[in-house]
């Protein structure tokens, strides 16, 4: 591999520009504020939601080797796009990547993506992990939405914050008529329950919320990203103005807040 990856926020801003960088059409993410199924109807169609949690070292499964919730499904693999991690710092883009490869039926991702899951098809978890690592594209797009350091080499970054604590990105989503947990760190796809793509809203309430419980009640540093369709795309289908109106000056200023991360001030300053 010719370079590290970077750590990068979970910013609805970051991802949905990362997306159209990869070459992606029509989706975009949208930060959830609550965990109430009217909330996330409004937004379907909902083809997953990421999720960003402190990592519970050495307590990722039950002694049995069971997951803490729902069951590992070996054979699903065979039928999904799963990848197991492989290197630090990539599981943000790997768990977005997890929901969208699984989406290729619904969403346009781009020749790019399709020629990599199509290259990767066939190949253990392990080496897609490894076929995604080594990826120059998804590594190059990755590490644009880094903020730049004049005093850190981000690529030597591991996913923590100012605490040490260890912070970790998952996906869940329905493949098949399954509502699956996919996490790199895992050995399989997890399967929670029956659910097909518009139950989502509904089925996946209730697992985030037995994740959410295993912490204490001060621990509130959680946050959830829905990959839905492109809202302007959603606007012009209805006519709805002025829906359209607020999602172009979102879009604007997501991008100029996407172009302050990438911006060293260091000079600047010293000039001031």
């Amino acid at each position: 591999m010719s370079g590290g990856w970077s750590t990068i926020e979970s910013d609805a801003g970051i991802f949905t520009f990362l997306l159209d960088n990869l070459g992606v059409k029509d989706v975009q993410f949208e930060e959830l504020i609550a965990l109430d199924s009217d909330y996330l109807r409004q937004l379907s169609p909902i083809y997953g939601v990421i999720f960003l949690f402190k990592y519970p070292v050495g307590e990722a499964h039950n002694k049995d080797g069971t997951p803490k919730d729902g069951s590992y499904d070996y054979s699903a693999a065979e039928n999904l796009f799963f990848a197991a991690q492989t290197i630090q710092n990539a599981c943000g883009t790997q768990a977005l990547l997890s929901v969208l490869l699984n989406k290729d039926g619904e969403i346009d991702v781009g020749t790019p993506l399709r020629e990599f899951k199509d290259f990767t098809a066939g190949f253990p978890a392990e080496f897609r992990g490894d076929a995604l690592s080594n990826s120059d594209l998804i590594r190059d797009v990755h590490n644009s939405f880094a903020r730049s350091s004049p005093f850190v080499d981000e690529t030597q970054r591991s996913s923590r914050d100012e605490d040490g604590d260890v912070y970790h990105f998952i996906a869940y989503t329905s493949i098949n008529g399954t509502l699956y947990e996919l996490d790199g760190l895992q050995p399989a796809p997890i399967s929670h329950e029956a659910s097909t793509v518009e139950e989502l809203p509904e089925k996946v309430i209730p697992v985030l919320q037995r994740r959410i419980e295993r912490y204490p009640a001060t621990e509130i540093r959680f946050n959830l990203l829905a990959m839905v369709k492109d809202l302007r795309v959603r606007a012009r289908e209805m006519g709805d103005v002025e829906l359209l109106m607020r999602e172009e000056q979102k879009r604007n200023e997501w991008q100029f807040e996407n172009a302050l991360r990438k911006h060293n001030f260091v000079g600047f300053a010293g000039e001031v």
